[in-house]
C-alpha cells in the first residue's frame, strides 16, 4: 500500500495507483473523452451499483440509485488538445486549438496524431536557433506559425497514415514520479479529478458505509471549451447537492503574482474557495469537516465565476447547492502539470468524510 510524504499509510492502494497512471497517460481529448471514459468506467464498476453514459459521453456511475435525493461528486475528463485544419502540398500539418491549448510550450514537442488508422507520431517542428537568429526581431511561437511534422514529403503520403483535416492531435508526454511526493504528466487538469471521485467511490464500498441519498460519482466531457458536459448532466440528474473538484494554480512558482491569484501551493491541501456560485452553508460544512478531520486545506477567492463545473451545477434547474474542492497544481495547460501526492489523499478524505456528513436533513437554507 502506499504512503503519503509524511509516512502514514494512504488511502490510495497499489492498484489504484497504478490505475492512475494508465489513465494519464491515456488520450482523453475534448470532443473524444471516450477512450478515457471507457478506463474510468472499467475502474468505477465494481465501487457502484449502476452507471450511463450520456449522448456526448459523460460517464455516470450511480450508488442508491432509487433514492430520491441526489448528491453529485464531480470531475471533468476532457484534456486539452489540437485540431487537424490544413494539410500542405509538402505533408507540413496546421492546426487549431481545441481548448485553452498553449501554443507556447508547443516547439519541438512530441505527438500522437489520432486519424482514421491509428495514432500517428508527430512533432512539432520549429527552426533551429542559428536561422531564427537571423533577422532583426526573433520569431516567437503562434498557432498560425506551428506545424506538425510526421515524417511524410507530400500531402499524399500524410493521407496515406490516416490522417485528416479533423484529427485530433494529443502530447505524448505521460506520468511520472519526482522527488519529494510531487508527480508530474499531461492532464492532471482534471483527470486527477475522475481518479479522486472514483478513489471516494471506492472507500465507500470498501468501507460498507451505508449512504442516505443517491451518489452520482460524474465524470464530465467538455469542460474546457465552456463546461458543457456539466451543463447538459446537470438538468439530467437535478442534484440536489454537487461537490464539484477541479484544479487550482499553484501560485508559489516565479511569475505569478499573488496580488491577483492569492497564496496557494502543492503539498499544503486542498484549496477551498469563496466565490458566488459556492454554497456558503456547504461551504461551512466542508471547512468543519477539514477540521475536525484535522485535513489542511487553503483558501481562495473567487469572482464572477469559479470557471469550473461548479458554476453549471450551482445554477442548473432551480439552482443546487454546490462547493468546489481544488487541488493545488503547478503549470497548468503544459505537458509538466505537477501536482502532490499529500494533496490528492487529502482531497479524497474531504469529499469522503464530507460525504459521511451529508443527509437529506441537511440545514443548507440560508433563511
Amino acid at each position: 500500500m502506499a504512503k503519503t510524504s509524511k509516512g502514514k499509510t494512504s488511502v490510495i492502494t497499489d492498484q489504484s495507483f497504478n490505475f492512475l497512471k494508465h489513465y494519464i497517460n491515456n488520450a482523453s481529448p475534448v470532443g473524444f473523452e471516450t477512450w478515457g471514459q471507457k478506463l474510468w468506467l472499467e475502474y468505477l464498476k465494481p465501487y457502484i451499483d449502476t452507471h450511463y453514459v450520456d449522448p456526448y459521453g459523460t460517464a455516470v456511475g450511480v450508488i442508491n440509485p432509487d433514492n430520491k435525493f441526489k448528491v453529485v461528486i464531480e470531475a471533468h475528463a476532457d484534456e486539452i488538445s489540437w485540431f487537424v485544419n490544413y494539410i500542405t502540398n509538402d505533408g507540413l500539418i496546421y492546426l487549431k486549438r481545441n481548448g485553452g491549448v498553449d501554443h507556447q510550450t508547443a516547439p519541438a514537442s512530441r505527438v500522437f496524431i489520432h486519424g482514421k488508422k491509428g495514432p500517428v507520431k508527430a512533432v512539432f517542428g520549429w527552426p533551429a536557433i542559428h536561422t531564427r537568429l537571423a533577422g532583426e526581431k526573433e520569431n516567437q511561437p503562434k498557432t498560425e506559425n506551428l506545424w506538425l511534422d510526421c515524417g511524410a514529403r507530400n500531402k499524399k503520403e500524410v493521407e496515406a497514415l490516416g490522417v485528416h483535416v479533423g484529427a485530433v492531435v494529443t502530447y505524448q508526454d505521460g506520468f511520472d514520479e519526482l522527488a519529494n511526493g510531487n508527480y508530474v504528466g499531461r492532464a492532471f487538469d482534471n483527470r486527477i479529478g475522475g481518479f479522486m471521485i472514483a478513489e471516494v467511490a471506492r472507500l465507500i464500498k470498501q468501507n460498507k458505509k451505508k449512504l442516505p441519498f443517491g451518489l452520482y460519482v460524474v465524470n464530465a466531457v467538455q469542460e474546457e471549451i465552456g463546461l458543457r458536459g456539466a451543463e447538459m448532466i446537470s438538468r439530467r440528474i437535478k442534484p440536489d447537492i454537487a461537490i464539484i473538484t477541479d484544479v487550482t494554480h499553484d501560485t508559489s512558482t516565479p511569475m505569478i503574482n499573488k496580488n491577483i491569484e492569492g497564496d496557494v501551493q502543492t503539498g499544503k491541501g486542498p484549496s477551498l474557495s469563496y466565490a458566488p456560485a459556492v454554497h456558503n452553508k456547504l461551504l461551512a460544512l466542508v471547512e468543519k469537516v477539514a477540521a475536525d478531520k484535522k485535513i489542511p486545506v487553503q483558501w481562495r477567492a473567487l469572482s464572477r465565476s469559479t470557471g469550473t463545473d461548479t458554476d453549471s451545477f450551482a445554477y442548473s434547474n432551480d439552482g443546487c447547492p454546490s462547493v468546489l474542492i481544488s487541488i493545488p497544481l503547478r503549470y497548468m495547460h503544459t505537458t509538466v502539470e505537477m501536482l502532490h501526492k499529500d494533496d490528492i489523499e487529502g482531497t479524497i478524505r474531504l469529499m469522503y468524510e464530507t460525504l459521511l456528513t451529508l443527509s437529506p436533513k441537511t440545514n443548507l437554507s440560508y433563511m
